[in-house]
C-alpha cells in the first residue's frame, strides 16, 4: 500500500506567490497517485496570506488544512506546529517561495520508498546572491567541526521525514531548535539527494545575514558543547603560555635589570586576551540563554485557529463539509 503524504509549508507574508504555489503544488501531488494532505502553517503573517489560505482551504477542504499561529514564532516553530498536526506516513517540508520546485517532491518520496527514514537535499545550481552562498559554505564548515550533524545544505528546507522520525521530534520540548538537524539525530537510514533550485517567484527572503548567524548559533549550541570545550582548551593553552611568558620576563629582569621597552606589546597582548575572554563569555551566555528560555516553560508557539475538514463530515457531499477552529499552545 502506498504511504500517505503530509506536506508541511510554513507561510510568512507570501501573499504575492501563494497562487503560483497552488498552481504547481497540487498537480505535482496528484501525479504521485497517493493520498495526501497539505498543511499550510501561517506564521503570523501581516499581509493577506491568511485570507488566501482560507480561500484555498474552501476550494479543496479534503486535501488542505490551514494552521494559523497567533504570532510570528519563526520558520522552525511553524514546521513543528505542522508536524504536530500531520497525519501522513511521510512528512515533507517545503518552503512557500517556490525556490524548491514542488515537482521535486517525487524524488523524496522515491527515496523514502527505498527505505530512507530521513531525506536531506542539496540544491543544484543554487540561485542565490554570492554572499548567501559564501556564508552558507562557511557556516556549514563551522557546524561540521563543532557538531555530529552531517548536512551538506542546511538552508534547503525541502526534506522528507518518516512518521517515526516526526513522532520522535514531536516528543521533544526544546524551545529553540533546528528541525532538519533534530530529524537527522533520530534517523537510522538518512540519505541526501540533489534537487533543483530556482529563483524566488515573488516577495523577499525572510532570512537576513543576522538571522542566518543566529540560526547557526542555535545549531552549534543546541547540538554540541564543542564551543565550550574549545574555549576551555584555548584558555588552558593561553594560561600556560602566559605562565611561560611571566617566567621568561622574571628571568630577564634578574639578568638584564628593569626595562621600559615592550609596554605597547604588553598592551596588545592584554587586549587580545580580553577579546578572547569576551568571546568565551558570549559563548557561555548562549548556553545560559538557552537554559533560561527552557526553564521558563513558555509555549513554543500559540495556535490561533486550525481550518480543517471535520472528521464527522468526511463522508458527506463536499457542500456539507465544515470548518473547525481549534485554539491551543505548545
Amino acid at each position: 500500500m502506498n504511504a500517505t503524504l503530509s506536506i508541511v509549508i510554513p507561510v510568512y507574508n507570501e501573499e504575492a506567490g501563494l497562487q503560483h504555489l497552488y498552481d504547481r503544488l497540487y498537480p505535482a501531488l496528484d501525479q504521485l497517485r497517493r493520498r495526501y494532505e497539505v498543511l499550510f502553517v501561517d506564521d503570523g503573517s501581516t499581509d493577506r496570506s491568511v485570507a488566501l489560505l482560507r480561500e484555498q482551504f474552501q476550494r479543496r477542504p479534503d486535501s488542505t488544512r490551514v494552521i494559523v499561529l497567533a504570532r510570528n514564532a519563526g520558520q522552525h516553530m511553524a514546521i513543528l506546529a505542522g508536524f504536530a498536526q500531520s497525519r501522513g506516513d511521510y512528512v515533507i517540508t517545503l518552503d512557500a517561495d517556490l525556490q524548491n520546485p514542488p515537482e521535486e517532491i517525487a524524488k523524496i518520496v522515491a527515496s523514502m520508498d527505498d527505505g530512507a527514514d530521513y531525506v536531506g537535499t542539496v540544491r543544484a545550481r543554487r540561485h542565490d546572491v554570492y554572499w548567501r552562498k559564501a556564508a552558507s559554505r562557511l557556516m556549514n564548515r563551522v557546524r561540521e567541526r563543532t557538531t555530529q550533524i552531517r548536512i551538506s545544505d542546511q538552508g534547503c528546507m525541502l526534506r522528507g521525514y518518516h512518521r517515526n522520525i516526526v513522532d520522535a521530534i514531536n516528543r521533544c520540548l526544546e524551545v529553540s531548535t533546528f528541525v532538519p538537524a533534530l530529524g537527522y539525530t533520530f534517523a537510522r537510514y538518512p540519505v541526501e539527494i540533489e534537487v533543483e533550485h530556482a529563483e524566488r517567484k515573488a516577495g523577499q527572503s525572510k532570512y537576513s545575514l543576522y538571522r542566518l548567524i543566529r540560526l547557526n548559533f542555535d545549531l552549534m549550541t543546541g547540538f554540541s558543547v564543542a564551543p565550550l570545550q574549545f574555549f576551555t582548551m584555548a584558555g588552558t593553552a593561553l594560561a600556560l603560555l602566559s605562565l611561560l611568558g611571566v617566567l621568561g620576563l622574571a628571568i630577564r629582569r634578574l639578568i638584564v635589570g628593569p626595562e621600559a621597552e615592550g609596554v605597547f606589546t604588553l598592551f596588545g597582548i592584554a587586549f587580545f586576551l580580553i577579546g578572547v575572554l569576551l568571546i568565551g563569555l558570549g559563548v557561555v551566555g548562549e548556553y545560559v540563554g538557552r537554559i533560561y528560555e527552557q526553564v521558563r516553560q513558555r509555549p513554543r508557539y500559540t495556535i490561533a485557529a486550525v481550518l480543517e475538514e471535520d472528521e464527522s463530515t468526511q463522508a458527506q457531499p463536499q457542500q456539507q463539509r465544515s470548518e473547525r477552529y481549534v485554539g491551543g499552545a505548545e
